[in-house]
């Protein structure tokens, strides 16, 4: 619920973490981790999800950069997740400025698994 109201203070469309964990089960929605590897490796990241660390998060989601992921659209809906929910803020922002159309703030990866979302380690 925090992340829902973190994405309307911020003025970007919300998404609860268990509209998230759906439509991701369902393939509709894009998720990225962008925490650092240290913290993937000692509490895992929601399943599926891309791992992209804020520090390269311009370089492998710009649709412009040759390093950009096959996997990413500007056209297809994307969620982030950190630790707490600032940094996926300040990633959401970034992928707003790069032309993504629909991206969501889900906050902390706790709020993922709070809302019944696979884990992989």
């Amino acid at each position: 619920m925090l992340s829902f109201l973190r994405s309307l203070a911020s003025g970007a469309p919300g998404l609860s973490p268990k509209d998230a964990v759906a439509r991701a089960a369902a393939g509709e929605l894009t998720v990225i981790d962008v925490r650092e590897g240290a913290e993937i490796a000692a509490s895992g990241k929601a399943a599926g999800a891309l791992h992209v660390p804020l520090a390269v998060l311009r370089m492998k989601c710009d649709p412009s950069s040759p390093e950009c992921l096959a996997e990413l659209s500007c056209e297809r809906p994307v969620a982030l997740y950190c630790a707490s929910g600032a940094r996926s803020q300040m990633a959401a922002q970034m992928l707003a400025q790069l032309g993504y159309r629909e991206v969501y703030n889900l906050g902390g990866f706790g709020d993922w698994r709070a809302a019944g979302g696979a884990v992989t380690r």
